[in-house]
């Protein structure tokens, strides 16, 4: 299996991308392909980005969330990369 993870995660990608358009089949998608803490930790993860995207402090942000600031220490470590994934969709999401 790890010889093809790469393959796998793309295909994924490919097939969330095909489903994009019908939100109720992407949310029940997402929902059986994830656990539902999975999804809880992805929510929070999501909720730490928007915050850090507004430039909230890493110990408001830990309390507002009920987390340690290690955690939300992670997501402002992905935000540093100017060309990443949080940022480039912070910055469509404006």
């Amino acid at each position: 299996m790890k010889n093809n993870t790469e393959q796998y995660k793309k295909e994924v990608v490919d097939v969330i991308h095909k489903i994009a358009q019908n939100r109720g089949l992407l949310g029940d998608f997402i929902k059986d392909i994830l656990t539902p803490r999975e999804f809880d930790n992805i929510g929070v993860r999501w909720q730490i980005v928007k915050r850090l995207g507004k430039g909230e402090h890493h110990q408001a942000i830990a309390e507002f969330l009920h987390l340690g600031v290690a955690t939300v220490t992670r997501g402002s470590r992905e935000m540093r990369k100017k060309e990443g994934g949080f940022r480039r969709t912070l910055k469509l999401l404006g």
